[in-house]
């Protein structure tokens, strides 16, 4: 059975000081948990950038072409009405009074799709138990977690060199 070290720091310059430490130390981290987020985390433990801006744009950009599907349909196709002596005829004539439903649906749709993209992606799903290792991580302490690799004595002095205020070598889930 592996083994996880788990350090406890009660301030995030440090936790952030002691990712870099770790990183340069050739250790693997597995999970940093933190209160708050904290700016230059990411980069400290070397994730790459995140993708879920390219998806917001192609569910906005999905959310617009149902809104002009939709338009073209009911109000030129199948129903269409004079409302105060505005051409009917066709979709490019009425486009200026369709462009707050177009913007609303691409808002609509983006959001909504970016929040289930959200949860599947952090599988987040419904009546699931909290994965924190801590509770008190959620409200004043920063663990993080490193995989121990067979030298959990080594690799604790080492962490508690990095400022840890907490050490619990736990087994890997």
């Amino acid at each position: 059975m592996s083994k996880i070290v788990q350090a406890l720091y009660d301030d995030d310059h440090a936790l952030i000081e002691a990712v870099k430490k770790v990183r340069e130390n050739g250790n693997h981290i597995a999970e940093v948990y933190t209160p708050f987020p904290v700016h230059g985390l990411d980069k400290a433990m070397g994730l790459k950038d995140s993708r879920l801006a390219i998806a917001a744009f192609i569910y906005g950009a999905i959310g617009l072409s149902f809104a002009i599907w939709m338009m073209n349909y009911m109000m030129i196709q199948d129903w269409p009405q004079n409302f105060g002596g505005k051409p009917n005829f066709s979709y490019a004539e009425n486009m200026p009074s369709f462009v707050p439903i177009m913007f609303e649906l691409t808002v609509f749709f983006a959001a909504h799709l970016m929040v289930l993209t959200f949860y599947m992606r952090s599988k987040i799903w419904p009546f699931q138990k909290a994965h924190n290792p801590d509770p008190r991580t959620t409200s004043h302490l920063f663990a993080l977690q490193v995989d121990a690799g067979g030298n959990e004595e080594e690799l604790t002095s080492f962490l508690k060199d990095t400022g840890a205020v907490e050490l619990k070598v736990v087994d890997k889930n």
